[in-house]
Order: C-alpha cells, then sequence, then structure tokens
C-alpha cells in the first residue's frame, strides 16, 4: 500500500484547489495521483478512481497557469 502521506497530501491539494481554485493545487494533486496509481499493490476501483481524479485535475491546467487570488 502506499504510503499514507502521498493520499493525504493528494486530498489536501484537492481540497485547496476546491477551496481556492489555485490550478498549482490542481496539478501537483494530479501529480500526486498518478504516483499512487503506478504503485502495484492498489485495488483496481482505487486506482481506477484515482486515474480519474488525476485526469480531470489535469484537464487544461496548464494552459492556464496563473494562481487565482481573491
Amino acid at each position: 500500500m502506499p504510503p499514507p502521506e502521498l493520499w493525504a497530501g493528494a486530498l489536501s491539494l484537492l481540497l485547496i484547489h476546491g477551496e481556492s481554485g489555485c490550478p498549482h493545487s490542481a496539478i501537483n494533486a494530479a501529480r500526486l495521483l498518478d504516483r499512487l496509481c503506478e504503485s502495484p499493490d492498489l485495488d483496481d476501483d482505487i486506482r481506477d478512481l484515482y486515474e480519474r481524479a488525476s485526469n480531470r485535475l489535469g484537464h487544461g491546467t496548464h494552459k492556464a497557469f496563473r494562481h487565482v487570488t481573491t
């Protein structure tokens, strides 16, 4: 099983992105989710979920790579 720090970090970044719209958080969450997908002992359903989340977060974020401020 992957270290809990990886999925906790991905979840934290995902929440930051959801709360603030920060594209940096989305990109870094997607990167962590990609690393989690590489774990050989992951359940297939969990791997699919991580892949879906990573794809959704990574979609279009590199085009507008600016920090959102309030």
